[in-house]
This record gives C-alpha cells, structure tokens and sequence, in this order.
C-alpha cells in the first residue's frame, strides 16, 4: 500500500504568503490498524535548497561563513551562526545555484562539485529537500572577499579553520546548524588522513 492509498486531502489553506508560504491542511490517514483519522497539520513552503562545503585536503581546511540568523537569536541562541555556504534554488539547477552562492559568501570559484546526498531537513512541517555537495579548493580560486548581498540583508564573515577546528566547533557547541554538522561530519568521514 502506497502512501496515496492512505491518504484523503480535505482542504488546503493558506495562512500566510509573505516571505514564503504558509499553509495549513485537514487530511484523513489510514492507520496501521485500517481506521481512519482525521488530522491538521501546517506546512511551510520556501522552496528546495542547495548547500556546500569546501574542503582543501593539502591543508586539511574548510570554508565556513559566519552570520545572524533571526530565528535561531528568538530560540535562546545569543550569537552568529556558523553554517556552510547555502542558498534557495530559485528555480535554478542545485549545482548551478550552489556555485553562485559559493561565490557570493565566500568569494571562490570552484572547479568541480561533487554532490554526496539530499535530506529533508525538518520533514514535520518545512518541505524543503536539501541538495549536499563537497567540493576541493585552493587559494587561486579565489576570486574576491565574499560577504554576501547587503541589499539582500546578508552580512557575512569568512571563516576558514583546519577540519579539526570546525569538528571541536561542533563538539564545544559553537556549530549548532544542521546542514554544517552533517557535512563536516561527511568530511571526516570520507577525507584521507
């Protein structure tokens, strides 16, 4: 059985479209046991995303970016962010979004990418399937100093630590962002020593 065979959309309503959308739906789910059960659920929509870390594997380097996240400083978190670059597709193939954005907050051109998976990152009630890449880096392609767009509010510090660095950034709880978490973990994982 397939989850269409188990389940029956009602209505579909919109509670806000300002930044992105935000709807709410009643649906019926088959439960294991064959009842049926209605339910409520609201679901943001703000696109699908791509997100990329470099990695130099001579000196065993990263390239993070640092910045203010609204929503993490209104959850008790009472400092910068450090993430990896990423960025919303906006239409745009995830490879192709993922380099602009590379550029735009790091300042690099990137020579190959290599994407290693997809994740929903908050699948109970954000729809956005997120698009992982790693890609090698050295300073000749660097091409300016990064930063992001102030006219799209970014405000964006480089940051490049030795992949040890950013895995004790993780463990001291310095990095607290998912998606980075996930690829420097990846990192580790894959990187010869």
């Amino acid at each position: 059985m397939t989850v269409k065979d188990r389940l029956r959309i009602h209505e579909t309503r919109l509670l806000s479209d300002n930044w992105y959308v935000l709807k709410t739906t009643r649906f019926d789910w088959k439960r294991r046991d064959g009842r049926w059960q209605t339910q409520e659920r609201e679901h943001y929509d703000r696109g699908n995303g791509a997100v990329l870390l470099p990695y130099n594997p001579a000196a065993r380097t990263v390239l993070l970016v640092r910045q203010f996240r609204l929503p993490a400083y209104l959850n008790g978190y009472d400092d910068l962010l450090i993430e990896a670059a990423a960025g919303l597709l906006d239409e745009a193939e995830p490879e192709v979004r993922i380099r602009a954005e590379v550029e735009e907050e790091l300042g690099y051109r990137l020579g190959a990418v290599r994407k290693v998976f997809e994740a929903f990152m908050s699948p109970g009630s954000v729809t956005e399937i997120l698009h992982f890449f790693v890609a090698e880096y050295d300073p000749s392609m660097k091409i300016g100093d990064g930063g992001g767009h102030p006219d799209e509010g970014e405000d964006i510090e480089v940051l490049e630590p030795t992949l040890d660095e950013a895995l004790a950034m993780i463990a001291d709880g310095r990095i607290r962002d998912a998606k980075t978490i996930m690829l420097l973990q990846h990192l580790a994982l894959t990187l010869p020593k």
